[in-house]
């Protein structure tokens, strides 16, 4: 093996790489902010990257699960977005420490007001969400997402068990086990305190969601650094193997 199929071997090995690591998180994702447990409240990042080379994403509403309502659904703020709360009235109210809860939030929309999500780059749009279901394993949330050339992406198929993933999938949130305290690890127990019954907590407020965007992206780096500096390795015993010969 020469130099030159080293170095071709390794550029296709470094394009695998990112070509699977970016088809892999490409869609819609959501993830909490340390855990989502059961019974609790958690602050959840919903991940929107940009899949277009030509257009940049300016909306994305997420549909609330409907089969277990969030009696408190609160957004952080995000700079160069306008976020909109929607909410509609239960068929069946909820208990939320010992109050009856009539509506809940079924959707929120971010629209960008200065600001867009560009090619080749993601956004994050923080909730505090809560009070996970306790009967319920995971949630999800259908999202939409809007670009300025007027494409429009549903990310609504629901993942089936054991099967392959959808062409378009939904966001899913795995909960965890119930803690005793019920609040998560991810949400300030503010969430947990609803005077008026709306979402927006009277006497509490969520500490600032810390991004975790730089978690994947230095995984793929370092995947492809990897290789890069494994193929390097054996070009250079080659060579060296060449000179002893010589």
């Amino acid at each position: 093996m020469n130099v030159s199929r080293i170095a071709l071997a390794t550029g296709l090995a470094a394009s695998s790489v990112l070509l699977f690591s970016g088809s892999a998180f490409a869609h819609v994702s959501v993830q909490p902010q340390g855990e989502a447990a059961k019974g609790s409240y958690a602050t959840v990042n919903f991940k929107v990257p940009n899949e277009r080379d030509n257009a940049s994403t300016v909306k994305l509403e997420v549909s609330l699960p409907t089969d277990h309502p969030l009696a408190s659904v609160m957004p952080q703020p995000v700079p160069g977005w306008k976020v909109e709360v929607t909410k509609s009235t239960l068929d069946k109210p909820l208990e939320l420490h010992g109050k009856q809860i009539t509506e809940a939030a079924t959707k929120v929309t971010w629209t960008a007001d200065g600001s867009k999500i560009a090619p080749g780059q993601f956004q994050q749009f923080p909730l505090s969400i809560g009070q996970l279901p306790e009967d319920a394993d995971q949630l999800v949330f259908k999202a939409v997402q809007t670009y300025d050339n007027k494409d429009v992406v549903r990310w609504i198929e629901e993942p089936k068990e054991g099967g392959e993933e959808p062409e378009s999938p939904a966001p899913v949130l795995k909960l965890s086990a119930a803690t005793g305290d019920h609040h998560g690890g991810g949400a300030a127990g503010a969430a947990a305190t609803d005077d008026k019954g709306d979402g927006t907590s009277a006497d509490h407020h969520d500490e600032p969601a810390a991004s975790s965007a730089g978690s994947d992206t230095t995984a793929r780096v370092l995947g492809v650094v990897g290789i890069l500096v494994g193929a390097a390795g054996v070009a250079f015993g080659v060579l060296a193997g060449r000179r002893r010969s010589a």
